[in-house]
């Protein structure tokens, strides 16, 4: 009987892996591999969102707007708020910031977020060979709070307001860290019923064409959804405005706009709401026909080019009216604008005003027309300039009534009368539109000296002694010739004042008819009062 040699025992570690089946091994190592991506409902891989409106992940600005018993909760990030808003950029700044310095709760392997490891002492922290059992701690990094307060009064307007940033017992964000409640995989028959249910009921509704009337919006619903649009724009979001109501979408851009005033924030939100309005278009062009003062406000504060302008034609054109309203609710660089702009409207009317009454006809020879050289002439141009001065002058007022008289052959005892009164003076005509006079003389046709009136008008001037064999109708011809001639001239001269600046008038092609007021201002390059 041979006896074989006794090998050493192999190591401990050689002895397991000859144990372990390779197969084995391999389905337990896949097994781990595919329960640690396994997600369970409410269990330690829960991830909070970081998308806009909670950044929970990398934001580091939060902003609670609480308003009747509704509250809205924000994770921003300080760059963009601070590139967004001068009132951000100072607030979170080294200077004025009431920031702490606190650390997010590092994530372990398992998809905890890490919060009870933060209780302990640091000497369970870390083993005997001096390493952290929690591994490397991460960089500090600051966090801001911003709530809003309400002030003390009515006339009080609620602002932001920082806070020190809330913390709690296990670190991490209190709002955000909390994992949401968990949501079944597959819904329960009763739920699939009810959406079912709410579908239908909604599909009904469509159908039979059933107006839903919402209720209106209070005070606080407003300033939320101000709120909401701001911060939608800081992040490139197209804000929740009314885009088929012009009023509505008048109102939301107005108290979108003041918000974004107080935030110092208009460069940002002025273009969103230049966009919006202007896809109005015609709707839009008739709003501001009709209110200009509010519009021109609004032109201003969001930085809109075409809005300003449409509304600056319209308060020039009408102006003193609105200037009570204007001159408290706008700053001095758009009334020093304005006065500049009715200034130089005011200097073009009185220059085509002084042409037009220089208006004078030559001879053949190039000199004027006088009663010697040429009588028919010098009546076509007494004519226009009679025409002239009735048409830009207001007529004149009515005569005063006449008093009564009484006759003093009484037979009876005199009765005591009241004591006569003078009647009141009698209210002036108004004044002739100069608009409206120099649109008539941009015409140019039969709407003023027309051809029955200069019938009239030859038949009552007398013909000069020299000149009997002219007839009537041959003077009449030269005078409808010659008073042409002049109505071409005073085209000529008032074709500058009946340029519209409008886009209402572009869509309608015309040159302000529709207006009483002049409307040919026109705001140049470098005179924006933003710039």
């Amino acid at each position: 009987m041979l006896s074989q040699p006794q090998l050493p025992p192999p190591p401990s570690d050689r002895a397991l892996a000859a144990r372990r089946p390779t197969s084995i091994s391999s389905r337990s190592t896949t097994t781990r591999r595919h329960r640690s991506s396994r997600s369970h409902h409410g269990g330690s891989s829960y991830r909070p969102q970081n998308e806009f409106p909670n950044f929970a992940q990398t934001g580091d600005v939060e902003i609670i707007i609480s308003a009747d018993g509704q509250e809205r909760r924000y994770m921003l990030h300080r760059l963009i708020l601070a590139q967004c808003s001068g009132f951000f950029e100072t607030g979170t700044s080294e200077e004025w910031s009431k920031a702490q310095s606190r650390a997010p709760a590092p994530e372990s392997g398992d998809g905890s977020n890490g919060s009870l490891s933060r209780i302990g002492e640091e000497d369970d922290e870390k083993p005997l060979g001096g390493q952290s059992i929690l591994g490397p701690s991460r960089g500090q990094r600051q966090m801001w709070r911003y709530e809003l307060d309400w002030g003390n009064g009515d006339e009080d307007q609620p602002m932001l307001i920082q806070k020190p940033p809330s913390t709690s017992l296990f670190g991490g964000y209190p709002h955000y860290s909390l994992p949401p409640p968990p949501i079944p995989d597959k819904p329960s028959q009763s739920n699939n019923y009810l959406f079912r249910s709410i579908a239908n009921l909604g599909a009904m509704q469509s159908a039979a064409h059933i107006p839903s009337a919402a209720p209106p919006l209070s005070s606080s619903s407003n300033l939320l959804r101000d709120y909401d649009n701001l911060f939608r724009i800081f992040y490139n979001h197209p804000p929740s405005l009314d885009s088929l109501n012009i009023a509505e979408a008048y109102l939301h851009c107005k108290s979108l706009l003041a918000l974004a005033d107080m935030y110092d924030s208009l460069e940002v939100v002025g273009p969103r709401i230049d966009h919006h309005l202007l896809q109005f278009q015609s709707r839009l062009w008739k709003q501001i026909a009709k209110y200009p003062p509010s519009y021109l406000k609004l032109g201003y504060l969001a930085r809109s080019k075409v809005i300003f302008s449409e509304a600056l034609v319209h308060v020039v054109g009408q102006w003193p009216q609105g200037s009570r309203q204007l001159s408290h609710a706008l700053p001095d660089t758009v009334l020093d604008l304005i006065e500049d702009k009715v200034d130089e409207l005011a200097e073009k009317t009185s220059k085509a005003e002084t042409q037009l009454f220089r208006l004078n006809l030559l001879t053949s020879k190039g000199e004027r027309v006088s009663p010697a050289n040429a009588y028919m002439d010098w009546l076509a141009q007494s004519l226009f300039r009679q025409y002239l001065a009735e048409a830009s002058s207001p007529p004149p007022p009515p005569p005063l009534p006449k008093m009564p008289t009484y006759s003093h052959t009484a037979v009876a005892a005199p009765r005591s009368r009241p004591p006569l009164l003078p009647p009141p003076p009698p209210q002036p005509a108004p004044a002739p539109s100069l608009s409206s006079f120099y649109r008539t003389l941009f015409a140019a046709n039969q709407t003023y000296l027309p051809h029955d009136e200069l019938k009239k008008f030859i038949r009552l001037a007398p013909l000069p002694s020299n000149n009997h064999n002219i007839s009537s109708r041959d003077a009449l011809r030269r005078l409808e010739r010659k008073v042409d001639e002049l109505k071409g001239m005073a085209r000529e001269v008032v074709r500058p004042l009946m340029r519209s600046c409008l886009e209402l008038e572009g869509e309608r092609g015309g040159g302000g008819n529709g207006l009483g007021y002049l409307t040919c201002t026109r705001v140049e390059e470098g005179e924006w009062p933003w710039d």
